[in-house]
């Protein structure tokens, strides 16, 4: 069954019990809300307030991307950082793909509790990525890889061109956020799908070896694609982001904070 695409941001206040947690929830590049609204709704059912925006250039027309710079991806999910920061003791970022490496940009420059990310993408393997910004002024657009879905009927509502020089804007928000990984303190949960046709092990190579001293857990997604926040695993993704997400508010630390690395996958 075909989900009503749905690009409109999300917002929700906090309704659990005991100390006032956020989290911020970052959809992926040229997607919208639309493809991480059913985690942003889990969490928010969890009791957590919930802050999910809409980055500009998205959920529009891939044209309107490509005059968008990544320091405006970055400054909404800043700004929805600040909101939540100033209603709650604590806050939580999370995100899918691009959405995770701007949430590991948010953990690197603001407080936060932790970290949960699905997929994180954080470096472009295609050989025509340094290349990007030259290409960017004789290509306007390459078709997109969209829907990297295995369940059947789903659709993430992104646009179906990819514009270069929003590409070539990624790439250089991908290689400054590797900069700033060091400085992330905070535990980091990753759900890792094992057939991921968007984004490749490269990313993960890299996540493991900027993390220097944040505590990272990956967890192995057997039964999804990329958009794993859509696919089959999405309930396991929800439940473990609450569970995770109770357990940092506890005081205490999950079990992958015991350990500098730990990994329940066979990559």
């Amino acid at each position: 069954m075909t989900i009503p695409l749905d690009h409109t941001p999300f917002s929700s206040p906090f309704t659990g019990t005991g100390p006032r947690t956020g989290v911020l929830v970052s959809h992926g590049f040229t997607g919208s809300p639309h493809g991480v609204r059913g985690w942003a709704r889990s969490l928010a059912d969890a009791g957590f307030a919930v802050r999910m925006p809409l980055l500009p250039g998205h959920g529009t027309s891939w044209q309107e991307l490509s005059r968008t710079r990544w320091q405006e991806w970055h400054a909404a999910l800043d700004a929805a950082y600040l909101e939540l920061a100033g209603e709650c003791e604590q806050v939580v970022v999370a995100g899918l793909s691009m959405g995770g490496a701007l949430a590991l940009r948010i953990a690197a420059t603001r407080p936060v509790a932790g970290a949960v990310l699905v997929n994180p993408g954080l470096v472009i393997d295609d050989p025509r990525a340094p290349l990007a910004g030259i290409l960017k002024f004789v290509l306007k657009s390459t078709p997109a890889i969209a829907n990297d879905i295995l369940k059947e009927g789903i659709d993430e509502g992104a646009y179906s061109r990819t514009p270069v020089a929003a590409a070539h804007e990624l790439n250089k928000m991908f290689k400054d956020t590797l900069r700033l990984l060091p400085r992330i303190t905070a535990p980091v949960r990753v759900y890792r799908s094992a057939v991921d046709h968007v984004v490749s092990d490269s990313s993960m190579v890299a996540l493991r070896r900027g993390l220097t001293h944040a505590p990272l857990e990956v967890i192995r997604l057997e039964n999804s694609y990329h958009v794993a926040t859509m696919d089959n695993d999405a309930p396991l993704i929800f439940r473990g982001s609450a569970e995770f997400i109770r357990s940092l508010v506890a005081g205490g630390t999950p079990d992958a904070a015991h350990a500098s690395q730990k990994d329940t996958s066979d990559d």
